[in-house]
């Protein structure tokens, strides 16, 4: 059973993170601007291919990532160091402590270099050739196609590491928004009701999120060695920890700033 909170508490915005290329690093964010009816700004701008998928820029529709190369099967991926620059369309890739791609995505010869990149050092896992997609406007390779933003309750992070007997770091979950405030996993009784900042924006959380294996990686060795979602069905009878929302109105979000839950 999930906590259901008895008041209204107020929720701080401990961190936000975004995920250029879906299943790579995370980039901390200080602050961003959202927009209604769109995504989190540059998150899952860009997909690699894992052999052919079907998806047509021109008519994009959501994919399952296991048409994708991504954390749930293909965990040396968080063994890589990456950033991207939205000014100059550049992605850098680390492996070690050497730099390995440096590349202007906008151009044919970058995405080759990335494709080139993946093509030998994923060899193994790789269906057919590895191709970078980008997502056209109004798309993203979340993996919910109702996936604008995705919140995390830091309390059930905690909660979760008690359950597993071992330290858990919040960013296994991949989530925009870290939130305090809330009793462990309280989030999930959210659905439907609307988190408001002085500002005026305002998230409609839209559905829980279930998590999936990509979450027993460890992100910072890439080493597989926790039973997250296991561990969460077995305990409360649901893998679900954190929600997703969809953007109502948009403004800018603030590390550190407060939102509330409408009444």
């Amino acid at each position: 059973m999930t906590a259901t909170p008895t008041s209204l508490p107020e929720l701080r915005l401990e961190a936000l993170h975004r995920y250029p290329v879906k299943g790579l690093s995370p980039e901390g964010l200080e602050q961003v601007t959202l927009e209604a009816g769109r995504y989190f700004p540059g998150d899952r701008l860009f997909a690699i291919e894992n052999g052919p998928s079907g998806f047509d820029p021109a008519a994009p529709k959501h994919q399952p990532k296991i048409k994708f190369l991504m954390l749930m099967r293909n965990e040396a991926l968080a063994r890589l160091i990456t950033r991207y620059d939205d000014e100059t369309s550049v992605l850098t890739i680390r492996q070690g402590d050497g730099l390995v791609v440096e590349a202007d995505l906008s151009t044919p010869e970058g995405r080759e270099a990335v494709e080139a990149f993946f093509r030998a050092e994923f060899a193994d896992a790789l269906r057919g050739p590895p191709r970078l997609l980008a997502a056209p406007d109004g798309f993203r390779f979340t993996d919910s196609a109702r996936g604008f933003v995705s919140l995390l309750n830091l309390a059930s992070v905690a909660a979760t590491q008690d359950m597993v007997g071992a330290p858990v770091d919040p960013l296994r979950f991949r989530a925009n928004l870290h939130l305090t405030g809330l009793p462990p996993f309280a989030e999930l009784d959210l659905v439907g009701r609307i988190l408001a900042t002085a500002g005026g924006v305002r998230l409609r959380i839209s559905k829980r999120t279930e998590r999936c294996a990509a979450t027993n990686v460890d992100p910072a060795t890439g080493i597989r060695d926790l039973a997250i979602p296991r561990t969460l069905s077995t305990r409360l009878g649901h893998a679900d920890c954190g929600v997703y929302a969809e953007v109502l109105h948009g403004g800018r979000l603030e590390r550190g700033e407060t939102l509330r839950i409408e009444a």
